[in-house]
């Protein structure tokens, strides 16, 4: 954990700090003219999409939903806003569960500053957690992909930032669903929650970050922050949003393999648990 968390610092420090910190006026990115930051243009649309599928303890949700709304809010967060074209992105909030089970929490909302952060964040925070059956990424990422089109805002990113703590086990192969959204320019980062693993748990696998990494994200600069201990929650999605609206990659990064290539865990685990378990 000690080790983590100082790889986590180190990463901050050599990818922020020299960015946030004493830039002459002539290095910083070029600032949209008024009238284009007051229409439709913005940095980044981010959706957030958050796993409420039973897997998640009560716990473990509160943390994840506490990590976003805390993190959105932070100093690291409103600096590297700070340092897009516009100063401004859009992000919309969504839970998801099985196949069929995706739910907007927040439509598209406009952060440009510590104000609209402070609202957003509240917003997260008001909603009542939730649970729901099965664990579909596939049917997250296509959903999530769903919210680009007529979202309203033009972007120089977009990104789904994906947070779960397991496989998946309903809804088309997700590689498949991951190759569709890649080819429309979208980016995919991964936060798989590595806590609480147990053996005895029929659908947990122990290397949850190598299957976000070989079968979950991808797109330009993607990259997974595993979180694996309690207290690193908040910290790991605050670097993980911080990394997405500065558009930096962390270092190392990590191994991205394309469908077609052998995986170091099969891409279908889960549905094939899921058969094992339930079928038999």
């Amino acid at each position: 954990m000690a080790q983590w968390r100082s790889g986590v610092a180190a990463l901050l420090a050599a990818l922020l700090l020299p960015l946030l910190a004493g830039i002459p006026p002539a290095q910083a990115a070029p600032r949209a003219n008024e009238s284009n930051r007051a229409g439709n243009t913005v940095d980044v649309q981010l959706v957030l999409a958050v796993d409420i599928s039973y897997s998640m303890d009560p716990d473990e949700q509160a943390l994840q939903r506490e990590g976003y709304a805390a993190a959105l809010i932070s100093r690291e967060f409103l600096d590297a806003l700070k340092l897009g074209p516009n100063g401004r992105i859009a992000v919309t909030y969504l839970e998801w569960a099985g196949e069929l089970e995706q739910r907007v929490i927040i439509p598209w909302t406009v952060v440009d500053g510590a104000d609209t952060a402070r609202a957003l964040s509240d917003r997260i925070l008001a909603v009542p957690l939730r649970r729901a059956y099965r664990t579909s990424i596939s049917g997250a990422l296509q959903f999530s992909m769903g919210q680009f089109q007529g979202s309203g805002y033009r972007a120089l990113r977009n990104v789904i930032d994906i947070s779960g703590d397991g496989v998946n086990n309903q809804g088309p192969p997700v590689t498949q669903v991951r190759d569709e959204v890649v080819k429309r320019g979208i980016t995919i980062n991964g936060l798989p929650l590595v806590l609480k693993r147990s053996s005895n748990s029929a659908m947990d696998v122990p290397d949850l970050d190598i299957y976000y990494e070989d079968c979950v994200i991808g797109g330009a600069g993607a990259f997974v922050i595993p979180v694996r201990a309690m207290d690193e929650f908040a910290r790991a999605i605050k670097t993980k949003l911080v990394l997405e609206v500065a558009g930096v990659k962390p270092k190392p990064q990590p191994r991205i393999v394309p469908a077609a290539d052998p995986s170091r865990v099969s891409c279908t685990i889960g549905e094939r648990m899921w058969q094992e378990h339930w079928n038999n």
